[in-house]
């Protein structure tokens, strides 16, 4: 039995329904991803799913008991109090009582009486599984449950609300965007936990691997409808180009009958004596079908603004390391980046990514060491917090900066017809940017940018909340971009198809270079023991180039490996989940310090979470020396 049905459903923001004729239904353990251009209607109808809106017209049913949760875009206002309690609150009346139980027992005066009473509502409830989900959902999303949700960014906002609709284990899961914001290794895991989740699941994302790798069926929403795709991405890829083709000849065949008709009405006044009426009817017919059909929404066209080419060589970095707080974000760092080249910026959230990138542009001094900059450069940068577009500005003001002009491709056009080129009708591109969506700020800002004459384009994630056909079509792009490219972004395949070098953070301020993208930089890399994770957890040294290992002369014969005894083999068998347990703990510690807040604590805080942090290093790298010990015995 489907765990909710929608029957002929409408929905309408005023213009076109968004929404027509709806029939959709969801099995239980589905996972459903749910495609479309930017406002064709996706999040309109995850609302409709969890009852947070109401259709204009037709029937939802729902299934009786049936749990429902929603990862929303946008952060709600009014969420407050800790993490921890905001992530507990997905689990209803459950979540207080194991909210006020986290409370008790870190607070400075114990109360026996409270928390007797409160252990024995959990344990009534048998909720002790739900608390260890909880801790568990925080550790693997790097977010620590006493920071106050309020301090957060708005990425770490999203990750809270990601693990509140995770715990709450829903019957049925519904995720918009769920990888924004999020580094590749929690995208990996929070894959690797929907894969093996037992619920039903419908989800809205950029990430094409990451739908690849979930959707067991794929909904289209195009002009108000909905289209179902049994089977993959690939299978869905084959059928759109076919419908769309054939769409494309009837449309055809459709405007040359109208327009032989329309030739026919207009004929000399004895043809008009003499015209037959049904004919007529059928043409008025065919106008007012004509006049309601929808055409499908065209695609962005971008080019760039032409620039000189800077200097052969870009950037050069010579021994730079920068220090924060006394942590190394970058230690003895040498790089140079030359004209022409595509570099993309590979790790963790925290580990130091925009720090090297602003390093590398010289809008931060290293401690140590120097970086030179090239001649004749022409910078634009893309921040993926949209800072630099003003919110009491339109997208006009916003473009042309008081020009009716923008020079794009060595032509002159004007800035209405150019904004026409990244989807923006006049009306739209009058309205103030606070009304326009995700999608359409990020077109904006790659309007600016693009109007902007440059020869080294800086991208910080540019992928977040574009739809698939924009992303392809920024890919091809940026392959034909003359300049130099730095590219910082979680879109794995965004990564392999747009650059051929890497920059990686491998953890303890150390970065390592690799040739190709981001499958290649996994091939290369050295794998940990536990889990394919980002080298920035493990700071494990990189393999050698296949290269240089071609050209290695021959390996001596080793020696026979000595058998581990019992003890040791059994320790053997415990160190990877040791290591993972001890890397979480470093990745949380690390983030804690990249907050602002953190240093707005005394001294004496700052030093004992140094201190701490330091100790659990030490004990992270001996854990791996004692398992490269027994892994490879003498």
């Amino acid at each position: 039995m489907p765990l909710i049905t929608l029957n002929n459903v409408d929905y309408s923001v005023g213009g076109p329904l968004l929404l027509e004729n709806v029939d959709f239904a969801v099995e239980p353990g589905e996972r459903v991803a749910l495609i479309g251009r930017n406002g064709a209607g996706k999040s309109t109808l995850l609302k409709l799913l969890s009852g947070d809106i109401q259709p204009d017209d037709g029937e939802i049913r729902r299934e009786g008991g049936a749990r429902i949760a929603r990862l929303e875009q946008e952060v709600p206002a009014g969420a407050g109090g800790d993490v921890f309690d905001v992530v507990a609150a997905g689990m209803g009346e459950l979540g207080a009582w194991l909210a006020e139980f986290h409370h008790l027992s870190h607070a400075e005066e114990f109360d026996a009486e409270a928390m007797s009473a409160v252990q024995a509502k959990i344990d009534a409830a048998q909720g002790w599984s739900a608390d260890q989900r909880v801790t568990e959902t925080l550790d693997k999303l790097g977010l620590d449950g006493d920071a106050a949700f309020s301090g957060l960014s708005g990425g770490m906002k999203r990750r809270v609300l990601l693990a509140r609709a995770l715990v709450s284990a829903p019957d049925l899961l519904l995720l918009d965007e769920p990888t924004n914001h999020l580094d590749i290794e929690a995208i990996d895991w929070l894959e690797a936990f929907l894969k093996s989740w037992q619920g039903a699941l419908i989800f809205v994302t950029h990430d094409r691997r990451f739908l690849r790798a979930l959707a067991t069926r794929i909904v289209e929403i195009d002009r108000g409808k909905l289209t179902s795709w049994p089977g993959d991405w690939a299978n869905y890829e084959r059928r759109r180009e076919e419908r769309l083709n054939a769409e494309a000849q009837e449309n055809a065949r459709f405007d040359k009958m109208l327009a032989q008709e329309e030739v026919w009405i207009r004929q000399g006044i004895k043809a008009r004596r003499t015209r037959d009426e049904g004919r007529v009817r059928r043409l008025e017919a065919m106008r007012n079908e004509r006049a309601a059909r929808r055409d499908r929404t065209g695609n962005v066209r971008m080019e760039f603004a032409q620039a000189e080419n800077s200097g052969k060589k870009v950037i050069e970095a010579k021994r730079v390391s920068f220090d924060y707080g006394g942590k190394a974000l970058l230690d003895d760092i040498s790089t140079t980046v030359f004209r022409g080249d595509r570099i993309g910026l590979i790790g963790p959230n925290g580990s130091g990514k925009t720090t090297l990138l602003k390093t590398l542009l010289g809008d931060l001094q290293p401690t140590a060491g120097e970086v030179k900059i090239g001649s004749n450069l022409q910078i634009a940068y893309f921040d993926q917090y949209r800072a630099v577009l003003r919110e009491d500005w339109n997208a006009i003001e916003n473009v042309a900066e008081g020009r009716e002009f923008v020079e794009v491709g060595g032509k002159q056009k004007h800035v209405i017809g150019y904004l026409q080129d990244f989807l923006f009708t006049p009306d739209r591109a009058r309205a103030p940017i606070t009304r326009l969506s995700g999608g359409e700020r990020n077109r904006l800002l790659l309007a600016k940018l693009f109007a902007q004459p440059s020869n080294l384009l800086v991208m910080d994630e540019p992928t977040n909340d574009l739809d698939v056909e924009t992303l392809e079509l920024l890919e091809e792009l940026l392959g034909e971009y003359p300049g130099t490219l730095l590219l910082v972004s979680h879109d794995r395949d965004f990564l392999d198809n747009v650059v051929t070098s890497t920059l990686v953070m491998e953890g303890h301020g150390q970065v390592g270079e690799y040739v190709g993208g981001y499958s290649d930089w996994l091939r290369q890399r050295r794998v940990g023991p536990a889990t394919p994770e980002i080298a920035g957890r493990a700071a494990a040294p990189s393999a050698a180039p296949a290269s240089a290992a071609s050209t290695a002369s021959p390996a001596t014969p080793s020696a026979p490996k000595r058998k581990l005894s019992y003890k040791d083999a059994r320790e053997l068998e415990r160190l990877p989940a040791a290591i993972e347990q001890l890397e979480t703990q470093v990745a949380a510690m690390t983030t804690r310090m990249n907050e602002p807040e953190f240093y707005q604590q005394g001294a004496d805080a700052i030093a004992t979470h140094n201190a701490e942090l330091a100790e659990l290093q030490g004990r992270l790298e001996a854990a791996y020396a004692r398992w490269a010990e027994l892994e490879d015995p003498a």
